[in-house]
């Protein structure tokens, strides 16, 4: 951890408030958790157009986009795993202080990693989507060939073959991508926000 005790945080002269008001709805963040190949990035991609679509302000953060770039000096070892999450929760919360709807799709395999994000923020400015879909369903869909490449011993640490997954306790909102279509997925998660008055 950076040395900070000769840093102090600046305030600018206009607030999250001020934001939330100007753009006209809240500013949460959508975390979606679940299996490589649940449909987290499908999904977060189908509603950040819909969201556009009426007006609201939204950025995705992805997880394979993310590793370009911010984390791109981070494997996927459990460290470097709560480290990638610890990131992307920070950015998540500069996007929710900017008042924009943020969606996130990342494996996030472990709930003490997705609890420490959810301490960022305010209350109900989290919103955890557990994307379900079983496991014998992702590794059939395997769309980037991971599952196969982890069967076959080329890739160690692979979520739900020899690493871990924690399924969300009491995520905000479950979705089974084996019984919805991503576009029936993305009008439950509308409808959720319209009755939570989100948006």
């Amino acid at each position: 951890m950076a040395e900070t005790k000769n840093i102090v945080w600046h305030d600018s002269a206009v607030t999250k408030q001020d934001r939330i008001k100007q753009n006209q709805h809240q500013s949460p963040v959508l975390w979606f958790t679940g299996l490589s190949g649940s449909g987290k990035s499908t999904i977060t991609v189908a509603l950040e157009k819909a969201l556009f679509d009426r007006g609201i302000r939204s950025y995705r953060l992805d997880g394979d986009n993310i590793r370009h770039g911010l984390n791109n000096n981070l494997g996927f070892s459990p460290d470097d795993r709560k480290e990638n999450i610890r990131r992307i929760g920070e950015v998540s919360k500069l996007l929710n202080d900017a008042g924009l709807f943020t969606l996130t799709a990342f494996i996030s395999p472990y709930r003490e990693d997705r609890d420490n994000v959810r301490e960022l923020l305010n209350d109900g400015e989290f919103i955890e989507v557990y994307v379900k879909c079983s496991l014998e369903s992702c590794e059939a869909r395997d769309p980037k060939g991971l599952y196969q490449k982890a069967r076959a011993g080329e890739i160690k640490g692979f979520t739900g073959i020899d690493a871990p997954y924690e399924e969300p306790v009491a995520p905000e909102l479950v979705v089974d991508t084996e019984e919805k279509s991503v576009e029936e997925a993305v009008e439950d998660i509308l409808a959720f926000l319209e009755a939570k008055n989100y948006i």
